[in-house]
């Protein structure tokens, strides 16, 4: 499960072949100890929760790495190494 990102300190993972189980693009997010399951599309909560704060964060750096997400997306459900994307500054 690599990270892809962190800011805020907020760590933004995807795991590889993670999609048999919520076969929707998505990332798994970690922040103090809650953890939720993020879609990459349209940056909904399908599983966890996060503070409303840095959900807001999450979303919006979604946005504007929407094309990245979705290339490391494929790259996980194919098992191969992932790059890292640029944390929201």
């Amino acid at each position: 499960m690599p990270t892809i990102s962190m800011f805020y300190g907020i760590l933004v993972l995807m795991y590889f072949r993670d999609n048999r189980r919520h076969h929707l693009p998505h990332i798994h997010v970690r922040y103090q100890g809650e953890e939720a399951a993020i879609s990459i599309d349209d940056g909904s909560v399908f599983d966890g929760r996060l503070p409303p704060k840095q959900l807001k964060m999450v979303q919006a750096w979604i946005e504007i790495h929407k094309e990245d997400l979705l290339v490391d997306w494929e790259l996980a459900v194919n098992g191969e190494e992932l790059f890292r994307i640029a944390p929201l500054q």
